[in-house]
Protein backbone atom coordinates (compact mmCIF):
# COMPACT_ATOMS: atom_id res chain seq x y z
CA UNK A 1 0.00 0.00 0.00
CA UNK A 2 2.46 2.56 0.79
CA UNK A 3 4.50 2.14 -2.24
CA UNK A 4 2.17 3.89 -3.82
CA UNK A 5 3.27 7.99 -2.79
CA UNK A 6 -0.01 9.53 -2.65
CA UNK A 7 -0.71 6.85 0.37
CA UNK A 8 1.85 7.60 2.55
CA UNK A 9 1.69 10.12 5.09
CA UNK A 10 4.30 12.17 6.84
CA UNK A 11 5.71 10.88 9.77
CA UNK A 12 3.62 12.88 11.95
CA UNK A 13 1.03 11.84 10.56
CA UNK A 14 2.19 8.22 11.00
CA UNK A 15 2.79 8.92 15.00
CA UNK A 16 -0.55 10.43 15.08
CA UNK A 17 -2.24 7.39 13.98
CA UNK A 18 -0.17 5.41 15.85
CA UNK A 19 -0.74 6.76 19.22
CA UNK A 20 -4.46 7.07 18.93
CA UNK A 21 -4.62 3.42 17.58
CA UNK A 22 -2.78 2.32 21.19
CA UNK A 23 -5.15 4.33 22.93
CA UNK A 24 -8.21 2.73 21.23
CA UNK A 25 -6.60 -0.78 22.05
CA UNK A 26 -6.78 -0.29 25.51
CA UNK A 27 -10.35 -1.23 25.25
CA UNK A 28 -9.89 -4.21 23.60
CA UNK A 29 -7.27 -5.25 25.77
CA UNK A 30 -9.59 -4.67 29.32
CA UNK A 31 -12.17 -6.48 27.81
CA UNK A 32 -10.20 -9.53 26.70
CA UNK A 33 -9.33 -12.21 29.17
CA UNK A 34 -7.94 -15.86 29.03
CA UNK A 35 -9.88 -18.65 31.26
CA UNK A 36 -9.18 -22.45 32.02
CA UNK A 37 -11.64 -24.82 30.99
CA UNK A 38 -11.05 -28.32 30.84
CA UNK A 39 -7.08 -28.00 31.30
CA UNK A 40 -7.61 -25.75 28.09
CA UNK A 41 -7.20 -22.15 28.14
CA UNK A 42 -9.67 -19.98 26.40
CA UNK A 43 -10.39 -16.53 25.44
CA UNK A 44 -13.56 -15.70 26.70
CA UNK A 45 -16.63 -13.92 25.07
CA UNK A 46 -16.83 -10.49 25.28
CA UNK A 47 -20.41 -8.46 25.63
CA UNK A 48 -18.60 -5.21 24.74
CA UNK A 49 -16.71 -6.63 21.50
CA UNK A 50 -19.60 -5.87 19.75
CA UNK A 51 -20.11 -2.52 20.56
CA UNK A 52 -16.28 -1.39 20.65
CA UNK A 53 -16.46 -2.12 16.95
CA UNK A 54 -19.30 -0.37 16.10
CA UNK A 55 -17.75 2.51 18.61
CA UNK A 56 -14.67 2.57 16.50
CA UNK A 57 -16.38 2.64 13.47
CA UNK A 58 -18.56 5.34 14.00
CA UNK A 59 -15.37 6.92 15.37
CA UNK A 60 -13.38 6.42 11.98
CA UNK A 61 -16.70 7.79 10.02
CA UNK A 62 -16.59 10.82 12.20
CA UNK A 63 -12.59 11.16 11.50
CA UNK A 64 -13.22 10.68 7.77
CA UNK A 65 -15.71 13.07 7.76
CA UNK A 66 -13.65 15.73 9.81
CA UNK A 67 -10.23 15.01 8.21
CA UNK A 68 -11.33 14.26 5.00
CA UNK A 69 -11.92 17.87 4.10
CA UNK A 70 -7.11 18.75 4.72
CA UNK A 71 -6.39 15.29 4.01
CA UNK A 72 -6.73 13.94 0.34
CA UNK A 73 -8.64 10.21 0.26
CA UNK A 74 -5.56 8.19 -0.30
CA UNK A 75 -3.18 9.36 2.43
CA UNK A 76 -6.45 9.31 4.95
CA UNK A 77 -6.60 5.53 3.84
CA UNK A 78 -3.16 5.36 4.47
CA UNK A 79 -3.60 6.91 8.12
CA UNK A 80 -6.44 4.43 8.81
CA UNK A 81 -4.51 1.42 7.96
CA UNK A 82 -1.90 3.12 10.43
CA UNK A 83 -4.28 3.34 12.91
CA UNK A 84 -5.86 0.10 12.77
CA UNK A 85 -2.11 -1.51 12.57
CA UNK A 86 -1.08 0.88 16.09
CA UNK A 87 -4.29 -0.44 17.22
CA UNK A 88 -3.65 -4.69 16.47
CA UNK A 89 -0.26 -4.36 17.63
CA UNK A 90 -0.50 -3.56 21.36
CA UNK A 91 -3.55 -5.34 21.68
CA UNK A 92 -2.19 -8.63 20.61
CA UNK A 93 1.29 -8.00 22.86
CA UNK A 94 -1.44 -7.72 25.55
CA UNK A 95 -2.96 -10.72 24.97
CA UNK A 96 0.32 -12.58 24.31
CA UNK A 97 1.30 -11.04 27.96
CA UNK A 98 -1.74 -12.64 29.24
CA UNK A 99 -2.06 -16.02 27.55
CA UNK A 100 1.71 -16.56 29.33
CA UNK A 101 0.88 -16.00 32.31
CA UNK A 102 -2.08 -18.07 32.34
CA UNK A 103 -0.23 -20.97 30.77
CA UNK A 104 2.33 -20.63 33.80
CA UNK A 105 -0.51 -20.82 36.35
CA UNK A 106 -2.03 -23.55 34.59
CA UNK A 107 1.45 -25.31 34.30
CA UNK A 108 1.91 -24.69 37.87
CA UNK A 109 -1.08 -26.23 39.04
CA UNK A 110 -0.66 -29.24 37.12
CA UNK A 111 3.13 -29.99 38.59
CA UNK A 112 1.55 -29.83 42.26
CA UNK A 113 -1.24 -31.79 41.14
CA UNK A 114 1.48 -34.49 40.16
CA UNK A 115 3.77 -34.03 43.22
CA UNK A 116 0.45 -34.47 45.36
CA UNK A 117 -0.30 -37.72 43.18
CA UNK A 118 3.02 -38.89 43.54
CA UNK A 119 3.52 -38.22 47.30
CA UNK A 120 0.69 -39.82 48.45
CA UNK A 121 1.53 -43.04 50.57
CA UNK A 122 1.32 -45.97 48.82
CA UNK A 123 -2.33 -47.95 50.70
CA UNK A 124 -1.15 -50.39 53.63
CA UNK A 125 -1.49 -54.47 52.97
Amino acid sequence: MFLYEPTRPASLQVAEALAVGAVFSIFLIITSKFEIRDGKIFLQRSKAFMFILMGLLIIRVAFRAFLGKDINPEELSGMFFLLAYGMILPWRIAMYVSYRKIEKQLTNSDERTILSVKQEPAPYK
